[in-house]
């Protein structure tokens, strides 16, 4: 990636960051400081030349809140998931409206998946 590009992409995220929706920052409460299942999250991160909305790297997690107005980037949205998957991420989306109504199905979910992706203590050297 050209180092214009880079700037663009961290500038990108962290506007983002400073500029969270009402659903991220309901979402971003629970995940943030290891406070869901002790794990270490990431808002706003880069991943290629994709923002994604929250992140964490073990288990390789991208979660992505989708608005109202996103039912139009469904290609955008596939070739991207894509890409993130071939980085061996899971990827999860929720809606924006999930989030507000629903944290407990949402947190749920997510618990689901992290311990679907984590290894057995076997698998641990």
């Amino acid at each position: 990636m050209r180092e214009k590009e880079t700037k663009r992409l961290c500038q990108n995220a962290k506007n983002l960051r400073s500029n969270m929706t009402e659903a991220e920052w309901a979402l971003w409460y629970h995940l943030r400081a290891k406070r869901f299942c002790g794990i270490k999250f990431y808002r706003q991160k880069i991943v290629g030349n994709y923002i994604v909305d929250f992140l964490s790297f073990k288990p390789k997690l991208i979660i992505e809140l989708d608005g109202s107005q996103h039912a139009e980037q469904a290609e955008y949205d596939h070739i991207r998931t894509a890409y993130l998957e071939a980085q061996n991420f899971t990827v999860i989306r929720f809606w924006n409206d999930e989030v507000l109504r629903n944290i407990n199905m949402v947190l749920d979910v997510i618990f689901d998946v992290i311990h679907q992706n984590l290894p057995s203590p076997s698998e641990n050297p």
